[in-house]
């Protein structure tokens, strides 16, 4: 599977809970080193900079990924809050967040993994009592468990991403129309 981050739901707490990918089958982890958890706050646009993380920030990453989800799925399926995510997701969201500076350069955001998932926990609080929480959407891909939000007209959107999930689908479903109407 591909290593890259992928950030394709339209909100960043939806694209930190989906670096578990492909929950219901193989279950590919993206934060598998601190290097690639802070990859992610780096390619995400959360930070500028981050010092360095540990194991320790790897747990509490994936620990507030799964609460997120679960929240987000709640949410989704108008489900009353799981407990015990909502005390995982607000402690987070108490902690000191990324706070931004101005440079002679501009705007600068260095942070700690502690301070990005913090920041995290605070927009995933955000998105699941604001306005876009019934835009929540379960990718149609039967092998992709991201949810989105779905902007689209007439709310049709029906994969995460074209390039990631959509395009399989469409070509898989082109061959399989292609192997019925061939002449026996």
């Amino acid at each position: 599977m591909n290593l890259d981050h992928v950030f394709v739901c339209g909100h960043p707490a939806l694209d930190f809970a989906a670096t578990l990918r492909a929950r219901r089958s193989t279950r590919f982890e993206m934060f598998v080193t601190p290097e690639r958890l802070n990859a992610w706050y780096l390619k995400s646009g959360l930070v500028d900079a981050i010092t360095p993380a540990d194991g320790q920030d790897v747990r509490e990453a994936q620990a507030l990924r799964e609460s997120l989800y679960r929240l987000i799925t709640n949410r989704r399926l108008g489900e009353e809050f799981d407990r015990e995510a909502l005390a995982v997701v607000n402690g987070a969201a108490r902690k000191v967040p990324v706070t931004p500076q101005l440079t002679v350069a501009g705007r600068h955001n260095e942070a700690t993994p502690g301070q990005a998932l913090a920041t995290v926990a605070r927009q995933a609080v955000e998105l699941l009592s604001g306005a876009d929480a019934p835009l929540l959407k379960e990718c149609g891909n039967p092998e992709c468990t991201r949810i989105y939000i779905d902007r689209s007209r007439g709310m049709r959107r029906q994969w995460c991403g074209m390039e990631s999930c959509g395009n399989k689908i469409k070509a898989a479903a082109y061959r399989a129309r292609k192997r019925t109407a061939a002449p026996a």
